[in-house]
């Protein structure tokens, strides 16, 4: 069935693959959010022709403007991110796609969620960071909250049997390892920016990818996994699946698994948030199980990787140590892609804040921004 889309995030690499799904499933799209890179968002504006398009940064928005004025068909423009917010919550898509980058992306969900809008959600900091505000307006409005994100996607889907899903166990995350799986502390003390860049497996972008190479993108995919099927961290399994074709697991009573498997390709997770509960021909390549050699599997390191063991800490805290372990893991990675900082400091800083307070008890949206307020000022006076 054709659908109408709105899209949130669409020049970031999430969103240019949700776009060669659309493309390919011959949906339209109503709406295009985007931060900065106004040449990209000009192009996808020319093929894909929305309604509305919003633009959160002041200068390419400017850009946007200019180059639109006078244009016979041009959509209409919202300004900033209240203008994201304005567009995740407007009537006219079947399904919103959330695939901004960081906390960002947490309340242009709950706008996309309050409307009424089932939400494919591929920002998994709404969940890390805003925890039960999401869950609890999901509930509330009784709309589908879809995961894009490879490992959560695979979950859901292993549990797509109702009655078997009331039988969950143990879920198995998977982990690639990331380009530094099994190196030393040592060894880490010396990587640069273009050595996190480097993932063996996946294309995404900067922040998400040294996100992979320090463990944290795991630790907040263990968080969003919390909330997202309602088991306890301590059924929440991180296993390493280094050549990323196991995109995770789940174990039932009876002990047996069930996995999901494809090739390393974001097109498939996202094309099953759009179709579910359908499934239909796509644009990701089959996966070859006779040029499939090898599945190997090991253990991730808490004790080198450091932002793992905070964000579980994280978890066990509760309340707001998940939205600063967030802030603080942002205000890094920047810092550190700015070659401000070395690659272990993101770690120490984001383990810093912590251990900074307990964090426990209730929130409001309110709360969660000022955690992170906090965090980021905790990283920039510890650098």
């Amino acid at each position: 069935m054709a659908k109408t889309v709105t899209l949130l995030g669409s020049t970031g690499s999430i969103g240019t693959q949700s776009l060669d799904v659309i493309r390919a499933q011959g949906y339209t799209v109503f709406g295009l959010a985007a931060g900065t890179r106004a040449e990209v968002l000009l192009g996808q504006i020319a093929e894909f022709r929305p309604q509305w398009v919003a633009v959160a940064d002041e200068d390419a928005y400017a850009k946007v403007e200019a180059a639109l004025a006078g244009t016979a068909g041009a959509p209409r423009l919202l300004k900033g991110p209240e203008g994201v917010r304005e567009l995740a919550a407007m009537d006219g898509p079947d399904i919103v796609l959330n695939a901004v980058v960081g906390i960002a992306g947490l309340a242009a969900s709950l706008a996309a969620i309050g409307s009424g809008h089932d939400l494919a959600l591929a920002n998994k900091e709404s969940l890390v960071t805003g925890g039960h505000l999401v869950t609890d307006a999901v509930r509330r409005r009784g709309v589908q909250l879809l995961p894009v994100d490879s490992e959560h996607s695979a979950i859901f889907q292993c549990l797509q049997d109702a009655h078997s899903a009331k039988r969950l166990e143990k879920i198995l995350l998977t982990a690639s390892g990331g380009p530094f799986y099994g190196l030393t502390a040592a060894q880490l003390a010396g990587k640069t920016k273009a050595d996190a860049l480097r993932h063996p497996n996946w294309n995404m972008g900067a922040k998400i990818t040294v996100d992979s190479a320090t463990l944290m993108n795991k630790g907040l995919e263990l968080i969003e996994a919390v909330w997202l099927f309602g088991l306890p961290p301590e059924q929440i399994q991180i296993v390493v699946q280094r050549e990323s074709i196991i995109h995770s697991a789940v174990q039932f009573a009876d002990h047996s698994v069930l996995a999901q498997l494809g090739v390393p390709d974001m097109r498939i997770p996202i094309q099953y948030a759009l179709t579910w509960p359908d499934r239909v021909p796509g644009p990701a390549p089959a996966l070859d199980f006779a040029a499939l050699t090898r599945l190997t599997f090991g253990t991730a390191d808490e004790e080198t990787f450091r932002c793992l063991a905070a964000c579980k800490k994280a978890i066990a805290k509760g309340g707001l140590a998940p939205a600063a372990a967030n802030g603080a893991n942002e205000e890094a990675v920047a810092l550190f892609l700015q070659d401000k900082i070395g690659f272990l400091d993101i770690g120490r800083l984001v383990e810093g804040v912590v251990d900074s307070d307990r964090f426990g008890g209730s929130y409001d949206l309110a709360d969660v921004y000022a955690a992170d307020a906090m965090a980021r000022a905790y990283v920039r006076a510890h650098c």
